[in-house]
């Protein structure tokens, strides 16, 4: 990539259907945990209308109540407007969840097999995860998806405190950032589109939204006379949610991860259990990545690592700095492979994973959260020290 570009991430609110789904499918994750801390559980929503398909493989000592679950959901969001087709009271709820296959059960399971190479806990499924950090943001994550990310949890605060009466839980965010030598340093536009009541009109929205949000979030140092605002710019936008388009589980990975600026193995996250490595190794590879950018190794860092179903070990482990490194990326791997474990069971291990935090990674990434470290383990910087000892 040039050193002179723009680059633009999006995020999308609570609201959303997509994200309507990821929060059903979470809950139902952390109400499986919350009772029995080995459920396994692929649990997947679908919303459309007035209509929530809940479906998956689920094997659990829990016996929750899914109907409660998706009701208290769409509640939380705020979809109890009785103008709004998708209403917490009133949508129909289909169940069509099943127990986990055994053939992938003896893969995961830490016991022997016939076939199976070992009797460790092996890989949930085949597949390949990266991770990433930059030094552009406090998080170290990159800008574009960190401002998107603001928009969008500010409008759901004002909102849900009623500082105006108009807003509804449909929202999406959009940041562009100019970059110059490979650093931000301006913001070129910015899009906002959020769901509101037909009673509002679309001057009032757009200057509540360009000076009560953007500018309240965004850093003032960055907008200057020629950032472009593009609040609704359809003109109207009271249709929303999963009224107004499908929702499905897993659909918002990139909006989940880094906004386009680190590759994506293709695997979603939302209601996966943690032997699941699409969840817990990318969770691992952005815990990897963050501690060696905070170590000062390097100001960009990416992994990627890829696993065999019901194999223990990774099939391959790469380390990338873009040419930021202080020392050699290989200095790097072999520090990372030093210091860190990649199994299934230790990274479940290593970042406390079965617990029910999940719900509170769901909206505004999965990544770049540094407010409850206590959950969001994966944030961490405790292993900076180590890396620095590592590649002496």
């Amino acid at each position: 990539m040039s050193k002179h570009f723009i680059f633009s991430s999006e995020s999308v609110g609570e609201g959303h259907p997509d994200k309507v789904c990821d929060t059903i499918s979470d809950a139902v994750l952390d109400a499986c945990l919350a009772a029995d801390p080995h459920s396994r559980v692929a649990c997947e929503s679908y919303a459309k209308s007035n209509l929530v398909v809940v479906g998956g493989e689920i094997t659990t000592q829990a016996k929750p109540d899914y109907n409660a679950i998706v009701r208290q959901a769409i509640r939380d969001i705020g979809y109890v407007n009785d103008d709004d087709m998708f209403h917490a009271d009133k949508v129909f709820i289909a169940n069509v969840i099943t127990a986990q296959s055994p053939d992938i059960a003896q893969g995961v399971d830490a016991r022997a097999a016939e076939g199976k190479a070992t009797a460790e806990q092996g890989a949930g499924d085949q597949g390949l995860m990266f991770g990433y950090a930059c030094d552009e943001t406090p998080e170290l994550m990159p800008a574009p998806i960190m401002f998107a990310h603001r928009l969008g949890k500010e409008l759901t605060r004002v909102r849900k405190e009623c500082r105006v009466k108009w807003l509804r839980p449909d929202a999406k965010s959009q940041v562009s950032v100019q970059y110059q030598d490979g650093r931000p340093v301006r913001i070129v536009n910015v899009v906002v589109s959020t769901q509101h009541t037909t009673d509002v009109k679309h001057k009032t929205l757009r200057e509540f939204v360009i000076s009560e949000v953007i500018k309240k979030v965004l850093p003032a140092e960055m907008l200057d006379a020629k950032t472009q605002y593009l609040v609704n710019p359809t003109g109207r936008f009271v249709v929303g949610g999963p009224q107004g388009d499908t929702g499905l589980t897993g659909r918002k990975i990139i909006v989940d991860s880094y906004g386009g600026m680190g590759r994506h193995g293709g695997g979603a996250f939302s209601g996966k259990d943690p032997s699941k490595v699409d969840r817990s190794a990318a969770y691992m590879g952005r815990y990897v990545a963050k501690n060696v950018v905070a170590a000062g190794l390097a100001t960009r860092c990416e992994i990627q690592f890829a696993y065999a179903i019901g194999h223990p070990d990774p099939v391959s482990v790469a380390v990338d700095t873009f040419g930021t490194g202080k020392v050699s990326d290989e200095k790097v791997t072999n520090a990372v492979l030093t210091v860190f474990n990649f199994k299934p069971a230790a990274i479940i291990k290593q970042l406390n994973l079965l617990r029910p935090i999940y719900s509170k990674t769901t909206n505004y990434g999965h990544f770049g959260k540094i407010d409850d470290l206590d959950s969001i383990t994966w944030e961490r910087t405790d292993q900076v020290a180590a890396l620095k000892q590592a590649v002496r």
